[in-house]
């Protein structure tokens, strides 16, 4: 007879279920037989220690053939070129590039934060109560890792590809060779009015409306595709996720404007420029 679970859930009384249980597909809080389910030691014990085997091994190879970035003792006379931070924040300091730095230090990071906090109260899937496969979750799933992934990558940008005064180097380029400054960058608003022959004052309100038609096409136009899933969340949760998630995809969008474009920035205001 196995020990009866956790009571976290409701559930038949008179049903006992095993206090080390994998559950396929469900969560052992609803209705599902015993033997429907798989025991935790071996099956997934021997999953996870093979991961761990995995990953150890690439941090094994890897410090053999990438050294740590060690430089030589600090001066209070000398200030390292570049002065990178700690590879944790490296991300932060790859969008001061791109950003405002109101923007990239504070407004950014307060958004990371409070959305990630607000994921219990904005995901209603009712299966994920203990399933976390991709078919169940497509769009949980595929947001997260794609915020993940981006600031992974920002990570890999700073450590690897910025060499002296935060220029970009390629790895087979010497990073000890200054870079003459690239000139070129422009606001979104002084290109308008150079190109259409209009104030900067114009220019700047169609910036302005830019950004706002971005946020409502990517409000309103999901919402009329996908209605069951504007249902299902509700007007204030669903206008939460869409805008926090267009805020996400703004970032390498804004990335990539400045580089294909040389677009310093979109919105200028007296406070922050975005």
């Amino acid at each position: 007879m196995p020990e009866k679970s956790f009571e976290v859930f409701p559930r038949d009384p008179n049903k006992t279920y095993g206090l080390m249980e994998l559950v396929k597909g469900t969560s052992p809080g609803v209705d599902k037989e015993p033997e429907d389910t798989i025991f935790t030691w071996p099956h997934l014990f021997y999953i996870e220690l093979i991961c761990v085997l995995i990953v150890l091994g690439i941090l094994l190879l890897g410090s053999l053939y990438i050294h740590a970035p060690l430089e030589a003792e600090a001066s209070r006379d000398t200030t390292p070129n570049p002065m990178k931070a700690p590879w944790y924040f490296l991300g932060l300091q790859e969008m001061l590039v791109f950003f405002d730095p109101w923007i990239a230090g504070v407004a950014i990071p307060v958004l990371i934060l409070t959305g990630l906090m607000l994921i219990p109260f904005l995901d209603i899937n009712s299966k994920g109560k203990g399933n976390y496969t991709f078919s169940d979750r497509k769009f949980s799933v595929s947001v997260y890792s794609f915020g993940m992934a981006l600031w992974l990558v920002l990570i890999i940008i700073g450590v690897w590809f910025r060499g002296l005064d935060w220029n970009w180097y390629w790895p087979w380029e010497d990073a000890h060779v200054h870079k003459p400054v690239v000139a070129g960058l422009e606001d979104l608003p002084v290109i308008f009015s150079r190109v259409l022959g209009i104030s900067v004052f114009i220019g700047k309100a169609l910036s302005d409306l830019i950004v706002f038609g971005y946020f409502a096409a990517g409000i309103i136009i999901p919402a009329l595709i996908f209605k069951d899933f504007f249902k299902k969340l509700g007007l204030i949760r669903y206008v939460t996720t869409m805008a926090l998630f267009w805020i996400m995809i703004g970032i390498p969008i804004k990335i990539g404007l400045r580089l294909v474009l040389s677009i310093k920035y979109i919105v200028i205001t007296p406070w922050f420029k975005i």
